[in-house]
């Protein structure tokens, strides 16, 4: 008995062992890149700018919460460029409201209260806190760089582990993020309107990794990673997507997974407004 005991005892010590022997999950070092100069890296955001498709359409898993809310939702889109976005929103396989964006415009029809509201793109301001064009929202849902502009002067901020270009210099970048924590702080505004763009291209310089987005007047933030994406047709076109907006009063975080994507193919408007449907009486900011 006791030498069957003793056994077991070794038995359960080469488990016990071998077990201590596991490969262990060991901390990935930050691959040094090859050095690039500045004017490479601009051309390279100008190129993946400029690289659109005509045409998407996507089913996206999507996932919002706030500091009061948070729920899970389906949202097809059909975007054309230039023109217009169709959107269908859906909970369990049942359309709950729908919307059409145009570049001047934004309507949505809720299908549960049966009304309709019709704004103009300031809307997404009251919503956001964020002023939003109809071409940022293509550039969003395209994993372009937002805002980008061949007119405004960039800065590369030297990293040996990052491709990243701003809109401000190094310095005027650091101080504006302190100036920024310090007027969250002391609840503080800023006259200065205008964003700090800072973009982090992927290692092949093909595609946008990483965005934030800062404004010096509210102290609005804008994080967005797109953690992968998929080549569909030649477009490097967003997989999964996580965005973070941060505001004085509010904390919005909106995680996308795309589906079923393709481009190119012709799109047309299914957003329609019901006879019945009266405007919607929500609550002005």
């Amino acid at each position: 008995m006791l030498h069957q005991f003793i056994k077991s005892l070794i038995a359960v010590g080469i488990i016990l062992a071998v077990a201590s022997c596991a490969p262990r999950e060991i901390a990935v070092k930050p691959i040094r890149l090859e050095k690039k100069k500045e004017k490479e890296l601009i051309a390279a955001l100008d190129s993946i700018h400029a690289i659109r498709p005509s045409t998407l359409f996507t089913k996206v898993k999507s996932a919002y919460s706030d500091t009061s809310k948070s729920v899970t939702f389906k949202t097809t889109i059909r975007l054309v460029k230039d023109s217009f976005a169709d959107v269908i929103i859906s909970k369990m396989n049942l359309p709950v409201a729908a919307a059409l964006i145009t570049t001047d415009s934004i309507s949505i029809a809720n299908k549960l209260q049966k009304c309709v509201l019709q704004k103009d793109l300031s809307y997404f301001k009251e919503i956001f806190q964020v002023d939003f064009s109809y071409q940022n929202l293509e550039e969003l849902l395209l994993g372009l760089p937002l805002g980008f502009d061949t007119t405004q002067k960039y800065f590369q901020i030297n990293d040996p582990f990052q491709y990243i270009i701003s809109s401000v210099k190094k310095k005027e970048l650091r101080r504006e993020l302190r100036n920024r924590n310090e007027r969250m702080r002391n609840n503080r505004r800023n006259d200065d309107n205008n964003f700090v763009f800072v973009y982090q291209l992927a290692a092949d310089l093909k595609s946008i990794k990483r965005m934030s987005l800062n404004s010096p007047s509210d102290t609005t933030s804008i994080e967005i990673d797109y953690l992968s994406r998929d080549s569909i047709d030649n477009y490097l076109l967003p997989n999964e997507v996580n965005i973070v907006i941060k505001t004085p009063r509010n904390r919005i975080v909106i995680d996308l997974d795309y589906g079923s994507t393709t481009v190119n193919e012709p799109q047309e408007i299914l957003f329609t407004i019901p006879e019945e449907y009266e405007t919607c009486g929500f609550k002005e900011n």
